[in-house]
């Protein structure tokens, strides 16, 4: 018997977690995605440090733009060992600007092509805010595909795909977390309310005719991956990565295309804000992840100042 991370793979593509070179080249995605959180993980790793004293030294002291050179410093090293595509993302403090976001892809991608990199080969990660998702939209338009996170709420799904984004990440883990805490109790298998969250996301996209890729994001156990098995992609940390890669244990596909969704519904902007007022969860969660992702850009300027 094979692995179920093997099995996995027939019908999923995996995506790596992860900014740690180490790890994507023993287990062998075929994308990688980074966000703030996990660059500053990479700049704690030995072997990074050169790459955080030339991002600052070609941003003539520009935290902001030595930010956006490490992440592409980070992502072209990722380049060299995956076949796939790396997903760097935004500035969260950007996510209720459009033009700010618009300009900062821009810029991401600019550096990447400096760096002999294709946009073909990015995808820029911007928060599925209103702001963030007409910014994509913009993007899109242009050839400059985007990956839409922190995004929690089936309205932001509804969005997404109305706007032609090219992938979303909804949070698995992270709706788990709010239910578990709500509710005093945990959630196994199918069961859990994350898992429920991009199924049902998985299957009004395939309904309908969406192309939007959807990608999972954020597990918390073995038994989250193993229920979304089918999912167009799912980007899962390292260490699960492994575990799956331990287990021998037969590993059954759960989502495919063909299965029931809903009628396509289209949200104005009062209508996807409203919608976001009355799901708690997405607002508590996504404003949490904002303020997280903007704390650790925050200690990842100022390692880089330290960095002289």
């Amino acid at each position: 018997m094979t692995s179920k991370l093997e099995q996995l793979k027939q019908f999923t593509t995996v995506v790596a977690d992860t900014g740690d070179f180490d790890a994507i080249s023993r287990l062998k995605p075929v994308d990688a995605t980074t966000n703030p959180s996990l660059l500053l993980k990479a700049a704690a790793i030995p072997a990074y440090s050169p790459l955080l004293k030339n991002a600052l030294s070609a941003s003539q002291g520009d935290l902001g733009l030595a930010c956006d050179h490490f992440a592409v410093a980070v992502g072209s090293e990722i380049l060299k060992v995956i076949p796939g595509r790396i997903s760097t993302e935004v500035d969260a403090r950007l996510s209720f600007d459009s033009q700010a976001t618009l300009q900062r892809a821009e810029r991401l991608i600019g550096l990447y092509e400096d760096a002999g990199i294709g946009r073909e080969r990015v995808l820029i990660k911007i928060a599925a805010t209103w702001e963030g998702i007409r910014a994509a939209e913009q993007l899109e338009r242009a050839g400059i595909q985007c990956n839409l996170t922190l995004l929690f709420a089936f309205a932001q799904a509804q969005a997404c795909a109305d706007a032609g984004v090219f992938l979303i990440s909804p949070f698995v883990g992270r709706i788990y977390d709010w239910y578990k805490k709500a509710e005093g109790r945990d959630f196994l298998g199918a069961d859990d309310p994350g898992v429920q969250s991009v199924s049902r996301i998985y299957n009004y996209y395939k309904a309908n005719g969406y192309s939007t890729v959807v990608m999972g994001a954020s597990f918390r156990n073995l038994s989250q991956i193993e229920q979304l098995a089918g999912c167009d992609r799912l980007t899962i940390s390292p260490e699960l990565l492994q575990q799956l890669a331990d287990d021998q244990q037969p590993l059954s596909r759960q989502l495919s295309p063909g299965q029931a969704g809903e009628e396509k519904r289209s949200l104005n902007q009062s209508e996807f804000r409203w919608a976001m007022n009355e799901d708690a969860m997405a607002t508590e969660k996504l404003a949490e992840g904002l303020r997280q992702f903007a704390r650790d850009q925050e200690k990842l300027e100022l390692l880089l100042s330290q960095a002289q």
